[in-house]
């Protein structure tokens, strides 16, 4: 199916195996890296170009805390270089953690050495999955998931959003553009901007979203002050429970959220 630069809600798709509740997980997982202090980025940077056998454990280790969730968004995996010998870790953690359903979204190919990507691990099929280049398009990505059809069609996004300001404008822009016919939406990543700043309040307030926890901080994970991970729905979906948990398996801590979805919306229809 060609990927427009608007979804419509009255795109066809089919899916099975319905929750009511729905379990989402948000995870920046730094290529499967576990960082402990901000020293690490410089004693043990060299494990961002290079494999490293602790990384396999680490990915274990995500991989058994992914387990209670139905659909997990994750940013800064790799998709098969030297650093992780040659495996794709959605596939790996899916294969891993027992989703039958991954999908993957490469941002920056920077052939052997790495390949930056998305990744969406789902026990629940979806109907369409899209993938888009966020401006200026040199290596940030947002992937698209669609559960159910009609005016009530479920869309899941995925993303990994830039440092400066500027581009996360444009990028917020483009993500309000894409949703603009979507009645229920949940976006989901690191977007690199906390709760307060301008351009997240605007993105939030005009597209009718609400981010459950803001007042828990993700970054970095030993000492985190800062929140830049974040789940964002839809005002009329209902929030269980909202957490940032406390595995610092990476220098981002997840962000959980349990939907409970209206009936009228069908995961399956």
């Amino acid at each position: 199916m060609t990927e427009q630069a608007r979804l419509r809600a009255d795109d066809t798709t089919a899916g099975k195996g319905t929750p009511r509740g729905l379990r989402l997980l948000s995870y920046n997982i730094q290529a499967g890296i576990d960082t402990n202090q901000y020293r690490d980025y410089l004693t043990k940077g060299w494990r961002h170009v290079l494999p490293s056998r602790q990384r396999i454990h680490n990915l274990d280790l995500i991989a058994r805390m992914l387990r209670g969730y139905d659909l997990v968004a994750l940013q800064e995996v790799d998709s098969g270089s030297l650093r992780s010998g040659f495996l794709d870790m959605t596939e790996y953690l899916a294969n891993r953690a027992g989703y039958p359903y991954w999908y993957r979204q490469v941002n920056r190919d920077i052939g052997m050495i790495a390949q930056n990507s998305n990744g969406v691990l789902s026990r629940v099929e979806p109907g369409w999955v899209g993938r888009y280049r966020l401006p200026p398009g040199n290596g940030r990505g947002a992937m698209v998931l669609k559960f159910g059809q009609g005016p009530d069609a479920l869309y899941v996004c995925t993303l990994h959003l830039a440092l400066s300001r500027r581009m996360r404008r444009r990028q917020f822009d483009f993500i309000t553009d894409l949703f603009s016919d979507a009645r229920h939406v949940v976006i989901m990543g690191d977007m690199n901007t906390s709760c307060d700043a301008r351009e997240f309040r605007h993105f939030v307030d005009h597209n009718g979203l609400k981010e459950p926890a803001c007042s828990k901080p993700t970054f970095p994970s030993w000492r985190p002050v800062r929140r830049i991970d974040h789940i964002l729905v839809s005002n009329d979906l209902q929030v269980r429970n909202a957490r940032v948990l406390d595995y610092p398996l990476s220098d981002h801590l997840p962000v959980s959220v349990e939907l409970l979805l209206p009936e009228r919306i069908d995961l399956a229809a």
